[in-house]
Parts: C-alpha cells; structure tokens; sequence
C-alpha cells in the first residue's frame, strides 16, 4: 500500500488532499503542529473524520522537531502543505514566525528527504504572492518573480530550497504555486469565509480597495487534483507550475455572486488597499496543462455555492 505524508493535514487544503488519498486506498501520515493562527478546534474538525479512518495516522507535533528518519522510512510522496499563511498579518513582529515555518521548517524536510529510501515525489505547495505586482497577465512561470509581501518573500524562499535540494542531492521536488484558494473549510481569516459569515450575521464585509481588484480563484478539489498530478507525472520533476481557477475575475463580482447564492444584500465597508496585496493575479496554466495535464473543473459560481453549503453546515 503506497504511504504520503501530508504536512498541514489538519488545515484546508491538508485535509481535503488527506481525504482524497485515503479514498484512494494509500496509506496516509497526516502532520500537524496545530498552531493558533487559527481556532486550533477547526482544524481538529477537519480531520476528526479521518482519525477513525485504518490506512490514517496522525502525528502531532512541529516539523522542526519530528523524528523524521523514522516517519520517511516508508513514505513514497511528501506533500508539504503546512505553512504560516496571510499576507497581511507577516509585516512586524510575527514575521519571526513566517520564517520558521515557511523557511526553516522546509528546509528540515528537504534535509530528511533528500535520505529517505523510499521517496518519489517532494510536492511543495508555493503561492502566488511570489510574483507580487506581475507585469504580465495571465502570468507565467517564466516571469521574474517580486514578491510585495513578507510572506511571499518566504514562499519564494521555499521554492528557491527545493530547488537548491534538487539539483544538489537529487530531492524530486515538485511546486505549485496555487492562486487564491477557496472551498469547503477555508480558513477562517481568508475573505470567502468572511463574507459568508458577514452574510448570517448581517454584518458589513470589509473591503480593501475599491474591490476592482482580480485573482485567479481556484477550488480546493482543483488543487488537490494537481497535487495528485505532481506525485505521478515523471517529468513534472525539478520544475514549477501555476495552479489557477482558469478565470480572473474582481472582488466586485465575487461579492455579487455570494449575493445571489444568499439570496442576502451585502452591505459593504470600503477601507484603504491593505500593504502587500497585488493587485492583479493571474495564473497561466500552460505548463500546468501540457505536463500534468491539469485542468481546472470547478467554476467559481460552483464552488462558492458549495463553500456557502459548507458554512451554513457548521
């Protein structure tokens, strides 16, 4: 039975790509640190259904600490998903926190990687936020990239060890840089969740800018399949790829759209564009689709009504 660790199992995407390997019939070590950067209770809840799954193991515990020659021994692809997300909140004093557990911690996973006897893939989830203002949209791999937040800086410090780890000792990394996730347990501090909550609690959402400003979002299920792609395509290996939604569409129209899912009128608080938020992106998934044969399944109108359906649920 194939063995994957998923670091971050605990998380959003952790938990849905956790999910989706054990329906798959491998063997799955979930890892998780649990931090509070969120409700720790949240993600426990993510998982609570696999914990009672046979082919599930749980480790709890930080990345920087684990007994990793010993968790690697059977391991086939090392998924690492965990990471300190938000872009907002990496300026000033937790920015100590970004760098070690988007750098430091990466680079312990690489070192015990680069001995496991047994290891085919490293898929390292990357973001967006690497090339800050591009200049180019849809934007490619090849564009140069400039982060504008401390949190990109560190993601893109991330990739630049894989590939350090690549070249020198063989590690088969590969990375998906993922463009504004959404789906089914979102993190809370992340904007759909937000709005949707605003919507029960007949709040106004806050908006940063003028809401003129687009991303490339992408469903979670959408994710999970290009990480599946990545473990399995021999030659995605050494290289990195955009994982988009396959639209850009602005923050105007998204609130729209959860309007008429809602059926509720959302009342809107303007505020000035937060630092460190680009103000475009846009993911061309080329190299994506010829190599991995990724393509994007779920519309936005889809997943945000199944993101609403999981709200109302919890």
């Amino acid at each position: 039975m194939p063995t994957s660790i998923v670091t971050g199992a605990a998380g959003f995407i952790g938990s849905h790509l956790a999910e989706t390997l054990l329906l798959r019939g491998e063997r799955v070590i979930g890892v998780d640190h649990f931090n509070d950067y969120y409700n720790p209770e949240l993600k426990r809840k993510n998982i609570s259904f696999l914990e009672c799954h046979p082919n599930f193991e749980l480790i709890e515990g930080d990345i920087l600490s684990l007994p990793w020659a010993a968790l690697l021994e059977d391991a086939e692809v090392i998924y690492h998903q965990a990471a300190q997300a938000g872009v907002r909140a990496s300026w000033g004093q937790t920015f100590g926190l970004y760098t070690e557990r988007n750098v430091n911690a990466t680079q312990v996973l690489l070192e015990a990687a680069k001995n496991a006897p047994n290891l085919k893939k490293f898929v390292f989830a990357s973001s967006s936020s690497v090339y800050g203002n591009a200049e180019m949209l849809p934007t490619s791999e090849e564009v140069c990239p400039m982060p504008v937040s401390p949190y990109g800086m560190t993601k893109l410090a991330g990739e630049h060890l894989c590939k350090i780890y690549h070249r020198s000792f063989g590690v088969p990394v590969v990375m998906l840089r993922y463009f504004t996730v959404y789906g089914p347990r979102q993190r809370p501090d992340m904007a759909f969740h937000k709005f949707f909550k605003a919507v029960l609690e007949n709040q106004p959402i806050s908006i940063y800018g003028d809401g003129g400003q687009t991303r490339d979002f992408t469903f979670v299920g959408d994710i999970v399949a290009a990480n599946l792609a990545a473990a399995r395509v021999e030659k995605a290996v050494g290289k990195v790829f955009n994982i988009g939604g396959g639209s850009r569409v602005s923050l105007a129209k998204v609130i729209d759209t959860i309007e008429e899912i809602s059926g509720e009128k959302i009342k809107r608080n303007y505020l000035e564009a937060a630092l460190g938020d680009a103000r475009h992106t846009g993911a061309d998934v080329s190299r994506a689709r010829d190599i991995l044969g990724y393509k994007p399944q779920v519309s936005l109108a889809e997943g945000l009504r199944q993101e609403w359906d999981w709200i109302l649920s919890l």
